[in-house]
């Protein structure tokens, strides 16, 4: 996609504070037409600019309060296969490839102390995963944010 403008940036900045916005009530907060904001939404879409439109649920809500960070260390021509064993792993919700010594942030949810512990067995019984060190969430500190990269595209435009 090229480059994102004025009102691209408005109106990701408009969902960005109300993702519930109705199509009706962004084009009137924009003073665009229902018809351009349908059309700009749907491009954005298509662009793969929306990460996703999954509600965030949390997961201690769901019964697994405890959340870790395990580095991974795994032999890189196996990471497709690793990746895929990883992803049949339910208490695993996200997992990054790093560059630099570690190669995987894999993010866990688990019951309790016991839980991560198995689940932190289960990931290293992965054939080619090599090594793991395991790091609990105290807290989230500053959650994932895009309003201050919008705005500073913004500025930049």
């Amino acid at each position: 996609m090229s480059a994102l403008d004025h009102v691209d940036l408005e109106l990701l900045a408009a969902l960005s504070t109300d993702p519930r916005a109705t199509v009706v009530a962004l084009a009137d907060r924009l003073g665009l037409s229902r018809n351009t904001v349908q059309a700009r939404m749907a491009r954005l879409d298509r662009a793969n600019v929306f990460l996703s439109y999954e509600r965030a649920i949390s997961s201690a809500a769901l019964g697994f309060p405890i959340e870790a960070f395990i580095s991974a260390i795994v032999r890189q021509a196996e990471l497709p296969r690793i990746t895929q064993e990883l992803s049949a792993i339910p208490e695993i919700v996200q997992v990054h490839g790093l560059s630099g010594q570690i190669d995987l942030l894999v993010r866990v949810a688990c019951r309790d102390t016991q839980h991560l512990f198995d689940t932190d067995a289960r990931i290293l019984a992965i054939e080619g995963v090599e090594r793991t060190e395991t790091s609990l969430v105290m807290g989230e500190v500053i959650g994932h944010r895009v309003t201050p990269l919008m705005e500073l595209a913004r500025r930049e435009r």
